[in-house]
């Protein structure tokens, strides 16, 4: 699958890599229903950092259509509450 970090760029993360995204995405929904601020940061850091830990980065030249698309490292939370879905930010 295909990822895009908004601002950033895209990586390229294999499916069994999910159930780890899914899990870091359960956090972050969490701490947005409670409003903290600080452990909002703390967990879409986290997120953002496992796609760039466990991805493959493709190259700017190369565009791919993303399949998932996470919001900038800097995003608000107001603004990632307007790009959730059902699921959260990860499906499944």
């Amino acid at each position: 699958m295909i990822v895009r970090i908004m601002g950033e760029g895209q990586w390229k993360l294999a499916d069994s890599h999910f159930p780890e995204l899914n899990a870091l995405d359960d956090e972050l929904l969490e701490e947005m229903e409670s409003g903290d601020e600080e452990g909002f940061r703390r967990a879409l850091g986290a997120l953002l950092d496992a796609v760039r830990r466990l991805g493959s980065p493709i190259p700017d030249d190369a565009l791919e259509p993303s399949e998932l698309i996470l919001p900038a490292p800097d995003a608000t939370l107001a603004g990632v509450r307007e790009m959730l879905g059902d699921d959260g930010l990860v499906p499944g």
